[in-house]
C-alpha cells in the first residue's frame, strides 16, 4: 500500500471517527435535554400531588362544615315546628 493510499485511508478513518463523535455528542445533548424535561415533569407532578392533597383536605373541611350546617338547619327546623305547634296549642286553648 502506498503512502498516499495510507494517508487517504487514515483521513477517511479520521472523518468517520469525527462523524461518530458528532453523533455521540448529539446523542449526549439530546439525552441531557430529555433528562431536564423529565426532571421538570417530576417537579410538576410533585407540585400537582401536593396541590391535590391540599385541595382534598380543604374539601374534607368544607364537607364537614356543610354537614354541621345541615344538621343545625334540621335542628332549627325541628324547633320551629315545635314552637309553631306550641303556639297553635295555646291559641286553640284560648278560643
Amino acid at each position: 500500500m502506498s503512502e498516499t493510499e495510507l494517508q487517504d485511508e487514515l483521513a477517511s478513518a479520521a472523518a468517520r471517527f469525527d462523524r461518530a463523535m458528532e453523533r455521540l455528542e448529539d446523542s449526549v445533548r439530546e439525552l441531557g435535554a430529555r433528562i431536564q424535561r423529565h426532571q421538570r415533569i417530576e417537579v410538576d407532578t410533585q407540585r400537582l400531588v401536593h396541590e391535590r392533597a391540599r385541595l382534598a383536605t380543604e374539601l374534607d373541611k368544607t364537607a364537614a362544615r356543610a354537614k354541621r350546617l345541615d344538621d343545625s338547619a334540621h335542628e332549627v327546623s325541628r324547633r320551629l315546628v315545635e314552637a309553631m305547634e306550641t303556639v297553635r296549642s295555646v291559641l286553640a286553648k284560648a278560643e
